[in-house]
């Protein structure tokens, strides 16, 4: 799906906003990955009487008119003890953001140098989400669960501290900000991981064919479809070889 020019100048808002603040009050990085929480929270909910709400023993990033919204940037581990406690009550939609187009800047930590902007050559997609929807695959044919994967251009900070020779090498990310919304895929269902599929498999197929047909390792194709096999999005029906065999019920 494409996202509308009214978002886009909500998503620049939320960004100017929750950037500006806090740059002006502590400089950047010092929120690293809050950072990108901080601008989806602000624009999924302008409203910060709907923001961090207690629930029970849990706090949910907003919560209004009897549904939550979760923003979670990684470690979906950590989601799973929250959607036992929110889900048999409340609607609960994930907003999981991923980096479509990526800048690069290097930081020298001993003289505080930027270098120039480097674009990366990675393209985010939503196929991107698998690894961490494993972690709550038990989760995603719930009712109450629904996805939001939001793509966005964003600016990525790094630290020239590497155990590589140009110290770029296992770096530490020292801020993402982001710039341009770029598209949401919203999951309200099983039925509707269409966007999480490539076009142009055939009739049968391996997780070899669904890793070319996505351009995807065939680690990741393996993830997404012990997933989509999970919530019966897809069915296992047979074997050729060592590899199984699936057919798309949706």
């Amino acid at each position: 799906m494409s996202v509308s020019s009214y978002d886009e100048v909500l998503f620049e808002e939320a960004c100017r906003e929750i950037i500006d603040a806090e740059r002006a009050q502590n400089g950047i990085g010092t929120l690293q990955e809050k950072t990108v929480h901080a601008v989806l929270k602000r624009f999924y909910e302008p409203d910060i009487a709907h923001q961090e709400i207690r629930i029970g023993n849990f706090v949910a990033d907003i919560f209004r008119e009897n549904e939550i919204i979760e923003i979670q940037t990684r470690n979906f581990n950590a989601l799973r003890r929250k959607l036992d406690a929110f889900l048999p009550e409340y609607p609960v939609t994930i907003v999981y953001p991923i980096v479509h187009t990526k800048w690069l800047y290097w930081i020298d930590e001993s003289t505080g140098e930027i270098s120039k902007k480097r674009k990366s050559p990675k393209t985010g997609k939503p196929y991107d989400a698998y690894f961490e929807l494993y972690k709550i695959r038990t989760y995603l044919d719930h009712p109450n669960l629904h996805l939001c994967l939001v793509l966005f251009d964003a600016k990525e900070y790094r630290l020239l501290n590497g155990w590589s020779a140009d110290k770029k090498k296992g770096s530490t990310r020292y801020d993402r900000i982001p710039i341009r919304l770029v598209d949401e895929f919203y999951i309200g269902s099983p039925s509707e991981y269409g966007c999480m599929i490539p076009e142009g498999l055939p009739l049968q197929f391996t997780s070899a064919d669904f890793a070319t047909k996505a351009k995807i390792p065939r680690s990741t194709a393996n993830l997404a479809l012990n997933i989509l096999n999970y919530i019966h999005t897809v069915t296992r029906v047979g074997k050729r070889g060592n590899a199984y065999l699936y057919e798309l019920t949706i």
